[in-house]
C-alpha cells in the first residue's frame, strides 16, 4: 500500500476496496485511500466599493484601476490585470440618481488561471451594491452595456471562493471565523454543477463570512473531499469543479 503525504491527491492510486481478500477477509488490510480534509485558512482584506474601477459614468469599456487591497500585475501571458488579496466576488455600485439598469461585463482568471467572465447587473436603485457570484482572482478588463445614467463603481465583496469544490453543505466540516471556537453563521454557496456561463455561481463554492473581512480576522473552512477528489478515481472536475467560463 503506498503512503501518500500530500493532502490532495489527483489521480489513480492502489486501493483494496472491493477486491477479493479471502474469507475471512484479512483484517489489517485497508481499504483506502478514501477522502480527505482540505483546511482553506485565509485572512482577507477589508472589501472595497470603488477598488477595481472608479465611480463613472461608463458607456462602454470600464479603466480598471487598482485602489486599496487590490494590485496591478502582469501574467506570464503578458497580459495586465488587476489582483486581489483572495479570490473573491466583484461588486458593482450605483451612484445617486436614477440609475438605468446595465450589464456590467467583468473578465479575468481565477486563482488557477483559468479565465472566467461573470456579468452583474446594475440594478435601477440609486446608491446600491450588487455583488457578482463568482470568486475572482484577477480581474482584466470590464465593459458595460451602454450609459447607466449614474455612476457605476467597481469594487470586492465579502464573499470569498474556496480552492476546492464542494456540491453539498455538508462537506463543510467547520468554518471558523475570528478566533472563535463556535461555528460561524456564515452564508454558504455550493459549487455549480452545471455548464458554467456568464451568469452562473462560482465552480467551487463560496462563503460569506458573519462579519466583514479587516484585514485581521482569518477565516479557517474545513472541507470534507470525496473520493472523486482525492481517491484513486479522482477527477480535476472532482477536486476543483466544472471549466470555466
Amino acid at each position: 500500500m503506498p503512503q501518500f503525504s500530500d493532502d490532495l491527491f489527483l489521480g489513480s492510486a492502489t486501493t483494496y476496496m472491493g477486491m477479493n481478500l479471502g474469507d475471512p477477509s484479512p483484517m489489517s488490510e485497508g481499504v483506502g485511500p478514501l477522502g480527505r480534509i482540505y483546511v482553506w485558512d485565509s485572512v482577507p482584506l477589508a472589501k472595497g466599493a470603488a477598488n477595481i474601477a472608479a465611480a463613472t459614468i461608463w458607456t462602454s469599456a470600464v479603466t480598471l484601476t487598482a485602489g486599496t487591497g487590490v494590485t496591478s500585475t502582469t501574467t506570464a501571458a503578458g497580459t495586465t490585470v488587476l489582483q486581489m488579496d483572495v479570490p473573491r466576488v466583484v461588486t458593482v455600485t450605483t451612484g445617486a440618481g436614477s440609475p438605468t439598469t446595465r450589464n456590467v461585463t467583468v473578465s479575468g482568471f481565477d486563482i488557477y488561471g483559468q479565465a472566467m467572465s461573470e456579468v452583474i447587473a446594475t440594478g435601477a436603485v440609486a446608491s446600491t451594491t450588487t455583488a457578482g457570484k463568482k470568486a475572482f482572482h484577477q480581474i482584466s478588463t470590464a465593459t458595460i452595456s451602454g450609459s447607466p445614467v449614474v455612476t457605476v463603481s467597481i469594487g470586492t465583496g465579502d464573499v470569498f471562493g474556496s480552492p476546492v469544490r464542494f456540491t453539498n453543505r455538508g462537506y463543510l466540516a467547520r468554518v471558523g471565523w475570528d478566533n472563535v471556537l463556535a461555528e460561524d453563521a456564515a452564508t454558504v454557496a455550493v459549487g455549480v454543477t452545471t455548464t458554467a456561463t456568464t451568469t452562473t455561481g462560482d465552480v467551487r463554492g463560496t462563503v460569506a463570512p458573519s462579519t466583514a473581512a479587516d484585514g485581521a480576522k482569518r477565516l479557517v473552512v474545513a472541507v470534507l473531499l470525496t473520493a472523486l477528489a482525492a481517491g484513486p478515481n479522482a477527477t480535476r472536475t472532482g477536486a476543483l469543479g466544472v471549466t470555466q467560463a
